[in-house]
């Protein structure tokens, strides 16, 4: 996709401006629940992003009333489904069919920034802690659902959740379900902060972000996430090595010089389109 084209699909929209992707869960009539078809919708949508290099940052919303209300009850009924879930295309890989709608954002090679509103429940809370940054309306109500139907957080939380809050705090959520309004998810950690205007005030973290040396952002995302879980020393020295890259590369000199001129960088593409194209041997 190239800068300002606007692609619009039933379930997922997707538009792009200043190299800011804004996509919006688009099933409003349902509170955005994630049907079969949604599933695939964000999934491809998150897959096409990432081999964009022309995107700097992601801004993920849900339009209508809530973020996402997470599984469509629907999909109990499909027996086709149901009686062998993990099927071909589904399961027996990872991140699975179903891991992907969250996971996505979490291996996406810019920033993802998720504004939140209404309800975020199961599975939509699960694809909002893909992200790397969460605004949320005071008013926003999330909680980890999947015990009320018997079942476990199935849609790449065990990756995320524990990243966030605490592990007692991650287990008292799943064991309960019990939902957590907006003050009280920036207090665990849940969201990063809180907005009236959370799609607003995400386009406009992300529009500033977009403005930076796109290598460092993604090198960045890239060193956090890979060496949270990691030895010390092996982070330490994914550091030196992606800084090696950046320095002095023409991207970083265009923002030393923007930056003493006042000016807007005028920056080049990332370097890269997956972070498993990245070669630190």
């Amino acid at each position: 996709m190239t800068e300002a084209d606007v692609t619009e699909s039933e379930l997922v929209s997707v538009s792009i401006h200043n190299h800011v992707a804004d996509v919006r869960l688009n099933r409003a009539d349902k509170m955005n629940a994630l049907s079969m078809p949604m599933f695939e919708a964000i999934n491809e949508t998150g897959k096409r992003l990432a081999k964009d290099k022309n995107v700097r940052a992601v801004v993920l919303s849900g339009e209508g009333r809530a973020f996402c209300a997470g599984l469509d009850l629907a999909n109990f009924a499909d027996p086709d489904v149901f009686a062998d879930p993990f099927g071909p295309g589904r399961g027996g890989f990872s991140p699975n069919f179903y891991q992907l709608p969250g996971y996505v954002w979490k291996t996406m090679p810019v920033p993802v920034i998720c504004a939140l509103h209404g309800v975020a429940y199961g599975g939509g809370l699960q694809i909002a802690l893909g992200a790397d940054i969460r605004i949320a309306h005071p008013e926003t109500k999330l909680s980890v659902m999947e015990i009320k139907w018997g079942l476990i957080p199935d849609m790449s939380a065990s990756q995320t959740l524990r990243d966030l809050v605490r592990l007692d705090v991650a287990k008292e959520l799943t064991y309960s379900g019990r939902v957590v309004g907006g003050e009280e998810a920036q207090k665990l950690g849940l969201v990063t902060s809180l907005s009236e205007t959370p799609r607003e005030a995400a386009m406009s973290m992300a529009t500033d972000i977009a403005r930076r040396n796109p290598n460092a952002v993604s090198y960045a995302k890239y060193l956090f996430d890979h060496s949270w879980h990691g030895d010390e020393m092996d982070g330490l020295r994914t550091e030196e090595k992606l800084q090696a890259r950046v320095l002095k590369s023409p991207n970083q000199i265009e923002a030393v010089m923007s930056e003493m001129e006042k000016r807007e960088g005028n920056f080049s593409e990332r370097e890269f389109t997956l972070f498993d194209e990245i070669d630190l041997t």
